[in-house]
């Protein structure tokens, strides 16, 4: 969910060279004469208008009094202190380069690496008695839920720092190629927000709306976030233990089957072009993959009975990773519909759970 980070430009230095103080006095006259200058050489550029004043907003409004019941002029002035968000709008953008989109390595070292692995082995141990009680409850691994919740927000350390709002109102009538479906999650987020008693213009999140140590949408933390620490209320940015049950819960009703596999291992003699395209759904059959060349364990192994999708790990100049992605992969898509999203929670999960020394059962 989230865009590369620009690295800093590095400074010039000057390295033992005495620049003459004649020259020094002529350049500093030559800048103070322009000063005058420069500050009449031109004017900001004027700030975009609020959104209060958008034809597609006072729609929007109008149909949120006529099927909610929202207060027309309150909601009007909701949105006159909003307007589009130009950051958000340049993070949604897809890479500009497309070779930057699919690289498997950069993606994996983002998320997989030393960092998040002993973080979560800590973020474990500090809340092992929510992780086990959720793994019982809704039958997802204790190590599933804490990837999941570090590699969305390094275990709650960066939740978002954006207007929530604000950002929805910039997708929804500033960035066409999504705005319906933004325009959803920013009619579910004024419901719950109405619903918690909230100020909207109050919530922080991230550029794309999602709210909290989970980074749940507006849409999915309405349907699936639970009060797991029971003080009766839902609260995902404040509460650790609200975001693992949530996080479980999530899973839960998405198809997570309990003691099932995630992924597996695989290698690819013949052409499995036709293979990935089917998807990352689990639909392909043992005879599919084997009439394809694909093997797993070097061939040592039988493919598995259970129907599998063929997942490719594309990194530039490297060959491609293959991996047998089971129901459970699937389900972790459900979160984020990426393959790469998904097998990076899969191997982080597996590396806090190795790092820590126990089994899948918290034993």
């Amino acid at each position: 969910m989230l865009p590369s980070p620009t690295l800093p430009l590095e400074k010039d230095e000057l390295k033992g060279n005495r620049v003459p103080r004649r020259i020094t006095a002529f350049f500093c006259g030559l800048i103070l004469a322009a000063l005058p200058l420069a500050s009449y050489a031109g004017k900001p550029a004027a700030r975009a208008p609020t959104y209060e004043t958008m034809p597609a907003v006072r729609d929007f409004i109008r149909s949120m009094h006529e099927q909610h019941g929202f207060d027309v002029d309150r909601l009007t002035a909701q949105f006159a202190r909003v307007r589009p968000n130009q950051a958000v709008l340049k993070a949604i953008q897809p890479a500009a380069v497309p070779e930057q989109q699919r690289s498997w390595q950069r993606y994996r070292d983002r998320f997989v690496n030393s960092r998040r692995i002993d973080n979560g082995v800590a973020f474990w141990n500090e809340n092992g008695v929510e992780l086990m009680r959720a793994q019982a409850l809704y039958g997802v691994p204790a190590e599933i839920i804490v990837a999941i919740i570090g590699v969305e927000t390094e275990y709650g350390q960066n939740m978002g720092r954006f207007s929530v709002l604000e950002a929805l109102a910039s997708l929804a009538f500033s960035y066409p190629p999504r705005a319906d479906f933004f325009r959803a999650e920013l009619e579910q987020f004024l419901l719950l927000t109405r619903e918690n008693d909230q100020g909207p213009l109050d919530v922080k999140g991230s550029y794309a709306g999602a709210i909290g140590i989970p980074q749940f949408m507006p849409s999915s933390l309405r349907r699936f976030a639970v009060d797991f620490d029971g003080d009766g209320r839902i609260d995902l940015r404040g509460s650790v233990a609200d975001a693992i049950g949530s996080v479980g819960h999530f899973l839960q009703r998405h198809g997570w089957q309990e003691d099932a596999p995630v992924a597996s291992p695989a290698a690819v003699s013949g052409e499995p072009a036709n293979l990935v395209a089917a998807g990352v759904k689990p639909n392909l059959a043992a005879e599919d993959l084997a009439r394809n060349g694909v093997t797993v364990n070097g061939g040592v192994e039988e493919l598995p009975s259970r129907p599998s999708a063929l997942i490719d790990l594309v990194t530039p100049g490297l060959p491609t990773e293959y991996w047998l992605g089971f129901d459970n992969f699937y389900v972790i898509t459900r979160y984020n519909r990426s393959s790469f999203y998904a097998m990076s929670v899969f191997q982080l999960a597996e590396a806090i759970k190795n790092t820590r020394g126990i089994d899948s059962n918290g034993k």
